[in-house]
């Protein structure tokens, strides 16, 4: 067995510098980046304020234990509060940590209120959460379930965008409703307008906590701050990370001060989360973020990078690409081989994407993404179609 846990199918060259929305291998092979680390490096690679930012923290304290207040930390949550629906947050290290945090406000929650009993949570079907026994416990898709049986009976699963499949699974044993605002491994498909508002109205009328898994979509990737912001919605809890971070390792728990009534001294802890670097990198991404114009700026990238999309998929010889679907800068395009075997061969021609579901290409192109790297990118993605089909 090599001394790297063989989970990963790793492709076999190695990266090694990254300048903007490019990335290079140990060749000095260029490959254009339209993964993201998928959906994390969304402001590119080397951005300098993002670099100041840690180089300055890095030369001041790296650690400081959650027994002590940390200045940046208090900095970035009041920062994210006054951003969205939030009233407090809890810093994680990655997105299932946000994730199993999120899960952990919504029993916390039901106990503090006198519903003990409601110690069971509706998600949906084709879901990734994360790799935790409880993630992988809210998902249908066996593929991350082989081999972990038996798995808690936390989780009713429905299908997604499935309304009164939702409202049939509610009973007594139910404390909120929880699912991705974009399904990213899933496939990359947004939750409908009323799929959303639905859901939202059936945890009004039943006294649930609505909680959304943003670790993907969230942070600009859609062109709001928060996906659901699309929607006209306001969750009770919404677990982020991938971007808020940039690539250093960052989740965050945001949640109502009703949501998180349980969440008292003791109910959660973690020993790295909201460390000063990671709190350095998050106000930096924030200081980007929240810049005047920039997320209509991502509305409008991702407007015509979608244009482009559709017109490589209405024009391409080969009839490779059936759909473009997404939201914002997270789009899919659907194929007729499947997804990894096409993500595989857009390498051979230069091109970083994710795969998605069984025949779904995902494109998660940093948010700065200029005009050019989407005619680059869609001229790649027309020579990987001939090379594949």
């Amino acid at each position: 067995m090599p001394s790297l846990m063989p989970v990963y199918a790793r492709s076999p060259f190695a990266l090694v510098r990254g300048e903007g929305v490019y990335v290079y291998d140990t060749e000095d092979r260029k490959y254009l980046d339209f993964a993201a680390g998928i959906g994390v490096s969304s402001f590119g690679h080397g951005h300098p304020h993002l670099i100041h930012a840690l180089h300055e923290q890095s030369k001041r304290l790296w650690h400081a234990s959650n027994m002590y207040r940390v200045p940046g930390a208090e900095r970035l949550a009041g920062r994210l509060v006054a951003a969205t629906f939030a009233q407090t947050v809890f810093f994680s290290n990655s997105g299932v940590e946000a994730w199993e945090c999120a899960f952990k406000v919504v029993r916390s929650f039901n106990h503090a209120t006198g519903r003990a009993a409601r110690h069971r949570v509706i998600t949906c079907g084709n879901a990734f959460h994360g790799r935790t026994m409880a993630a992988i416990a809210a998902t249908d898709q066996e593929k991350l379930r082989a081999g972990f049986s038996p798995l808690p009976d936390w989780f009713r699963v429905v299908p997604f965008n499935d309304l009164q499949s939702v409202e049939t699974a509610i009973d007594d044993t139910i404390g909120a409703i929880m699912f991705e605002t974009v399904q990213g491994e899933g496939g990359v498909t947004p939750a409908t307008l009323d799929f959303m508002r639905g859901v939202r109205d059936l945890c009004d009328r039943h006294d649930l906590l609505l909680v959304l898994d943003e670790i993907q979509c969230g942070i600009a990737r859609t062109g709001r701050f928060l996906a659901h912001e699309n929607f006209g919605i306001a969750p009770d809890v919404v677990a982020i990370a991938k971007a808020i971070g940039a690539g250093f390792p960052l989740g965050a728990c945001l949640a109502t001060e009703r949501a998180a009534v349980g969440m008292t001294l003791g109910a959660h802890g973690s020993t790295t989360g909201g460390n000063p670097l990671a709190m350095a990198v998050g106000n930096a991404v924030l200081d980007i973020v929240l810049e005047p114009g920039f997320l209509a700026g991502v509305v409008e990238r991702s407007a015509l990078l979608r244009r482009k999309l559709q017109h490589l998929a209405d024009t391409d010889e080969t009839n490779m690409f059936s759909a473009v679907r997404g939201l914002g800068l997270m789009l899919g395009l659907e194929c007729r081989v499947p997804s990894r075997q096409f993500v595989e061969a857009a390498r051979s021609q230069g091109l970083l994407t994710a795969a998605a579901g069984q025949n779904v290409v995902r494109l998660l192109p940093p948010l700065i993404i200029e005009e050019r790297h989407m005619e680059e990118a869609c001229d790649k993605l027309r020579k990987t179609a001939k090379l594949v089909g």
